[in-house]
């Protein structure tokens, strides 16, 4: 299958039912809404697509417990940088994965939560979860 591409335009090449290939400029990326609208993607390509990111997955589990700010989610992610927690709850929103709710008040609170298209997701991490427990010997 070839897909015609702009410059900048991030895709998911489909070749089989699992199979699939990114292929990415530098120039500027668009936002993963308009790449799904413009192609005919099989659905295990697409949702790879919202959780391939860095922490994507350990951000959907730890929303799992229920409601979280961003500080609490910052302190169960060791090591991930504010701005990257930001850029994917951010990501994780415009995919409709997570809400955001903003108090006002100061300091200013922020609260995310799981949509039920995130809760959907937690399945996929608890499969997840049981290979890695009987295949890589993990906790």
């Amino acid at each position: 299958m070839r897909i015609k591409t702009e410059p900048g335009e991030m895709v998911i090449v489909a070749d089989g039912a699992l199979d699939a290939t990114i292929v990415e400029s530098d120039e500027h990326r668009t936002s993963a809404a308009e790449r799904a609208a413009d192609l005919d993607v099989c659905p295990v390509a697409r949702t790879a697509q919202i959780v391939s990111g860095k922490w994507t997955l350990l951000i959907i589990r730890d929303l799992a417990t229920g409601t979280k700010r961003f500080s609490e989610l910052e302190r169960s992610l060791h090591g991930i940088s504010p701005k990257t927690l930001s850029e994917r709850l951010s990501t994780l929103e415009a995919e409709g994965v997570v809400t955001r709710h903003m108090y006002a008040e100061v300091p200013p609170k922020v609260e995310y939560t799981l949509t039920s298209k995130g809760a959907a997701l937690v399945a996929v991490i608890e499969s997840m979860r049981e290979f890695g427990k009987r295949w890589l010997m993990c906790d």
